[in-house]
């Protein structure tokens, strides 16, 4: 059986950040039991969000990019620095290589907003997945939402 065919797109319109919004419910909300109440932020409104859907536009992932002053608050300060964060994808979809589009295309939108390195907290079992993508991890592990996690960061 071969993998769907699946598009990764900018989530411009109401309909699609809506997608994005249940895409992280299921994952986030149902699957690890992150409070609602915290999953999403103020900072959604100013992120650039992605979604990937297969062929008939199901979604099946998504992810955001946190850029200029609200990203420096998240990672140090630096304006050239890009916080990737949310990124999920619904359990039938994984080992599809919708990660790793949904990665490559956060880091094409920081490329398009001028910045220069992409820096993430990752839930510590997925450090594997980051890795494999060209990040590094640094610093101690966190606690973020009951769940373990560390600092990465890729320059572009």
């Amino acid at each position: 059986m071969s993998a769907p065919a699946v598009t990764v797109r900018l989530a411009e319109d109401p309909a699609d950040r809506e997608a994005c919004f249940r895409v992280r419910k299921e994952v986030f909300v149902a699957e690890q039991n992150v409070p609602e109440e915290i999953e999403y932020d103020a900072l959604d409104a100013h992120a650039v969000h992605v979604l990937a859907v297969r062929e008939d536009g199901v979604p099946l992932g998504t992810g955001r990019l946190l850029f200029g002053e609200v990203a420096a608050k998240k990672t140090g300060g630096d304006p050239a620095v890009g916080s990737l964060g949310r990124l999920a994808v619904l359990r039938e979809a994984r080992g599809l290589g919708v990660g790793v589009a949904l990665v490559r295309a956060i880091e094409e939108a920081a490329r398009e907003r001028g910045l220069s390195v992409v820096d993430l907290g990752a839930q510590v079992h997925a450090t594997g997945f980051y890795e494999r993508l060209g990040y590094q991890a640094y610093g101690p592990v966190f606690d973020d939402a009951g769940i373990p996690h560390r600092s990465m960061r890729r320059a572009l």
